[in-house]
């Protein structure tokens, strides 16, 4: 099932990857955005399906990004990927709403398998 999806990255590379991975496999990137400002501006403009989220970004963390994105929409499915393996951290970002964490590096499938349920 294609899904259309919103990837938060302050890495143009690390977008120019997932971007690749998911179209590869059918899904759309709507959107993309390098800082938290962005993301929420972007969230609110193209509606995905599912936001793939780094933590660190400029602005606001993705911690913070995730909770304006469900105050504007309950209903947002946010995947949150961290190279920091922090548990208050973890903790935090499943508090905040997330509905998975995904330690970077991370394999395709790994990524794939976390889109998957989150649609």
């Amino acid at each position: 099932m294609c899904k259309r999806i919103m990837v938060v990255d302050d890495d143009p590379f690390m977008r120019k990857m997932l971007r690749e991975l998911l179209e590869t496999e059918g899904h759309e990137v709507v959107a993309e955005a390098a800082s938290g400002d962005e993301a929420v501006t972007a969230y609110r403009e193209f509606q995905p399906d599912i936001v793939i989220m780094d933590i660190v970004l400029p602005n606001k963390n993705g911690i913070e990004v995730t909770g304006l994105i469900l105050s504007l929409d309950k209903s947002a499915r946010i995947i949150i990927i961290s190279a920091l393996k922090d548990i208050p951290l973890i903790r935090a970002a499943f508090a905040s709403g997330a509905i998975d964490y995904i330690h970077k590096p991370f394999t395709p499938a790994k990524m794939l398998e976390a889109v998957r349920k989150a649609a």
